[in-house]
């Protein structure tokens, strides 16, 4: 159903590809958006359990192409050092494809968003989470992608070194 990798030396091993999507801060999610156009966005996310979880305001673009279509795709880009001299980069990526969803389940809701929180404040006592958590809750939408199908990929100056 996915697309084989053509340039096979370049695959990152699953360990590495994992460890670049707990370790990321920020990607690209893809949809279907407007009139059959691409919509890409980048979003804040955290990795957890073979999945994606990102949030957002309850309504927008990203929100209506979700309704719309369930399937999308994420990259997130681990480096990308311009070579000027060789008229190259020397990039890591990983991108995923899966079904994306709004989640409804407000304990699950919670766990992603707490999830969330620790990632880009780890030092926050809980104390604060729960009330940065319980300030932003009523406008709040949590949103899961459920991976299908993931790879990772580097530049072969990379693989050669």
């Amino acid at each position: 159903m996915f697309r084989e990798m053509r340039r096979k030396k370049q695959i990152l091993p699953e360990e590495e590809v994992m460890d670049i999507l707990s370790r990321g801060t920020s990607g690209v999610l893809a949809l279907l958006g407007d009139n059959g156009y691409p919509y890409a966005v980048p979003v804040s996310y955290v990795y957890c359990d073979s999945g994606l979880y990102f949030h957002g305001a309850k309504s927008g673009h990203k929100i209506d192409a979700i309704k719309k279509c369930d399937k999308a795709s994420f990259c997130v880009i681990d480096k990308d050092d311009v070579i000027s001299e060789e008229y190259t980069t020397y990039f890591r990526s990983v991108i995923a494809f899966g079904k994306i969803r709004i989640m409804e389940d407000e304990s699950k809701m919670r766990k992603a968003i707490e999830l969330l929180a620790k990632k880009y404040y780890p030092d926050s006592s809980k104390d604060e989470r729960n009330k940065a958590i319980a300030r932003d809750w009523k406008p709040l939408c949590m949103i899961e992608f459920s991976i299908e199908h993931v790879s990772g990929k580097e530049a072969i100056e990379l693989v050669n070194m």
